[in-house]
């Protein structure tokens, strides 16, 4: 069993822990200042109830023995005494035996050489990597046992204002980010590295928190524990030398201490003493910042909360002015909000406030938000109006992605249609042809719908949503022999429309005496100025029995000819008929 699995064995599995009676009185403070410290206090309680149980010298040997740091140290001592051998002489180290000040010195020199060193350094710092992932992942549990309370906190917090279903919703995204699987916690914590893990959550931004300390120590503490590790060591070497030297051989007199201070630094003990340091030095850092790990997890929270009041704005602004609607919001499931949101926005800026509390009323709010399709709410969106998109969606069913489709809401109204009419339109299946019935009057509409589906169809698609106009008109207004005459020569060449788009036109052959003469007349084509046609239908004119107003349209030169000979004939039988004047007297003598 690793020394992380010691120090996880102590720490409690999440539980539903449960907010005192003074933490939850706390927890409804009256603003979002005291609500937050409540939070910190719920967090640094549980956090530090959890760190109480970490075995720090356990996890801190653990990865002395990963790490390989005896070898290293070892191997470092015995390059330290050969560098300090060779810089001493002689007399300089037989002094060292007997001269407690001297000794002192050498042991210094090597330990500051070992310690000090990049290699030693390098391992400390992977040393304590892995101590702040190991002691990283039980600050998680430690968070994770405080998320129920946190959670309980906030709906403290949130209920009593808007309702228990905002405080479920809020709850909700707040626990998201309070999820955490111990398993899977890493993170690279070496000099400058960044987190390998989502800082959004709760837990991530508490361990994110802790690990970069721990990537603080990993880089200084070989510096900071090399005046304790000197201290003890210089103290033993001191302290050894005269019980030492009674076993020792003359010979060896000429290294004076430097084989006690070798000995001393590989020694078990001396490693050992380092760890203790180290372990002190992690547990004293996790302590000094436990609150703002504390502090770190209530900013989020709030954060949450203060998220969700920025999306939920409106809503909430309602639901805290008025029970009845707050009441409506408490059966609103969390993942409906955001339709909620989005229906309370455009009813107040389409109809007006009160307009929310009217349809909550007749249940039309309901409706919309919770029975209402999707392609409804699109509709909604599109037109800013809640009212078209319930009417689009009672009027058309289940066919009401068509009418999204084709976008026929765009063009008309819902009240423009019956379901039967809509069904027809929406049968021709073609885009342009149904997008340009969908654009004229309900009138014009409804007769067009007459006729066949194929020749509607070829019509729609060939002419204008005027000249549609136009020609519904006619179908209204004309005998049924002259409608098929017009709809016969419209559907063969539908440039024909354009003589008849005139409403001049169309108003003077539906009054003419023989519509299908007037009809026949507008629709014959000409090449130019005939005087055989213009005197027909001129003659059809005096007759009667069609429209005059027809001969001046059909006829514009025929009239300017016939009128220029008019003027003519006027001016001569003018001068033919004009009295002289009488002749002047002749003059007397």
């Amino acid at each position: 069993m690793t020394a992380f699995s010691v120090a996880l064995a102590h720490v409690p599995v999440a539980t539903a822990a449960e907010l005192s009676r003074a933490d939850y009185e706390n927890c409804q403070a009256r603003d979002e200042a005291g609500f937050k410290a409540a939070l910190a206090a719920i967090s640094s309680d549980a956090i530090k109830a959890g760190v109480k149980t970490v075995d720090y010298r356990a996890v801190v040997a653990d990865q002395w023995r990963k790490t390989g740091l005896d070898d290293v140290i070892d191997k470092r001592v015995d390059f330290a005494i050969d560098e300090v051998k060779s810089e001493t002489s002689w007399s300089e180290r037989l002094k060292s035996l007997a001269n407690a000040e001297a000794s002192q010195k050498l042991a210094t020199a090597v330990a500051e050489r070992v310690y000090r060193s990049d290699a030693v350094k390098v391992a400390m710092e992977d040393m304590a990597s892995g101590v702040a992932r190991d002691i990283g992942k039980t600050i998680e549990l430690a968070s994770t046992e405080a998320s129920e309370p946190i959670l309980a906190c906030l709906k403290a917090f949130v209920g009593p204002r808007y309702g228990s279903a905002v405080a479920q919703a809020v709850a909700g995204d707040a626990g998201r980010d309070m999820s955490i699987d111990p398993s899977k916690g890493s993170g690279d914590v070496s000099a400058g590295a960044v987190l390998k893990q989502s800082s959004g959550g709760i837990a991530g931004a508490t361990i994110l928190v802790v690990r970069r300390q721990m990537a603080t120590i990993a880089t200084r503490v070989g510096q900071r524990i090399v005046g304790s590790v000197l201290s003890r060591l210089v103290s033993v070497a001191a302290g050894g030398i005269g019980l030492v030297l009674i076993a020792k051989d003359i010979w060896e007199f000429r290294n004076g201490v430097l084989p006690i201070i070798a000995s001393e630094m590989k020694s078990k003990a001396t490693k050992e003493k380092v760890q203790d340091e180290i372990a002190t030095t992690i547990s004293e850092q996790i302590n000094e910042h436990v609150k703002e790990i504390s502090v770190a997890s209530a900013d989020h929270v709030v954060e949450v909360w203060q998220g969700f009041k920025r999306a939920h704005a409106l809503v909430l602004r309602l639901a805290e002015g008025n029970d009845a609607f707050r009441s409506f919001l408490d059966g609103v499931k969390p993942a409906a909000l955001p339709r909620l949101d989005e229906v309370v926005g455009l009813l107040v800026a389409g109809e007006g406030e009160h307009s929310v509390l009217k349809r909550l009323g007749d249940g039309s709010l309901n409706d919309a938000v919770h029975l209402m399709p999707d392609q409804a709410l699109d509709i909604a969106r599109d037109t800013k109006s809640v009212a078209k998109g319930l009417a689009w969606a009672a009027l058309a069913g289940a066919k009401l992605p068509n009418v999204v489709d084709f976008e026929i809401y765009r063009r008309a109204a819902p009240e423009d249609f019956s379901k039967a009419t809509l069904d027809r339109v929406l049968a021709l299946d073609d885009r342009t042809a149904i997008g340009r019935l969908a654009a004229v009057p309900r009138d014009a509409r409804d007769a067009l719908l007459g006729l066949e589906a194929t020749e509607l169809k070829a019509l729609a698609k060939s002419l204008s949503e005027t000249e549609l106009t136009t020609l519904a008109s006619y179908l209204n207004g004309l005998q049924p022999g002259p409608r098929e005459q017009v709809l016969r020569a419209v559907a063969a060449n539908p440039r024909k429309m354009q003589v008849l788009a005139s409403a001049r036109v169309r108003d003077a052959i539906i009054s003419s005496a023989d519509q299908p003469a007037a009809a026949g007349m507008m629709l014959e084509g000409t090449t130019g100025f005939s005087p055989r046609a213009f005197a027909h239908d001129a003659v059809m004119a005096w007759e009667g029995r069609i429209n005059p107003w027809l001969v001046w349209e059909k006829h514009p030169a025929g009239i300017a000819i016939g009128g220029g000979v008019v003027l003519i004939l006027m001016l001569w039988m003018k001068r033919l008929f004009r009295r002289r004047p009488p002749a002047a007297p002749a003059p007397t003598a």
